[in-house]
């Protein structure tokens, strides 16, 4: 979710991409205060933003899936038989998840300072990295051209 914005802030207007974003377990709720006051302060209002889960619709709708974490691009494979590259992957042409916060803070319930520390970073690492992402863009539209 925080990569939709992100990228959304980039792009603002006049853009040929459609950004948008799904959970492979997301709830409908509205985005947690932490992640929607960082994304205020980073210019992004959030604050109308309601979670989606991942449906074969929005995958076949999309052309240029992109999963954040390993887990979410088995769960992509296994469900829906589709492959897609992480985030990582795109950016930096490696295969390194961006980790869910239970998968580096397994109390994260109880370690909050811990939690909000590690949430706060992964958002303003996805932020800075985004402009590396935007520019690889036109180039993953060539390669599926050019496999076409």
């Amino acid at each position: 979710m925080v990569a939709e914005y992100a990228l959304k802030s980039l792009l603002r207007t006049s853009s040929p991409y459609i950004v948008g974003s799904a959970g492979i377990e997301a709830l409908p709720q509205p985005i947690h205060p932490l992640i929607r006051e960082r994304l205020m302060a980073k210019g992004s209002d959030a604050s109308q933003h309601i979670q989606r889960k991942l449906t074969r619709e929005l995958l076949d709708r999309a052309t240029l899936p992109i999963a954040m974490g390993l887990n979410h691009r088995d769960c992509i494979r296994q469900r829906f038989n589709r492959d897609v590259r992480l985030f990582n992957e795109m950016c930096f042409g490696t295969c390194e998840p961006i980790l869910d916060l239970h998968e580096v803070i397994p109390e994260w319930q109880v370690n909050l300072e811990a939690s909000r520390d590690y949430l706060l970073s992964v958002i303003d690492y996805i932020w800075s990295t985004m402009p590396i992402f935007l520019a690889s863009l036109p180039e993953c539209q060539r390669d599926r051209q050019d496999q076409s």
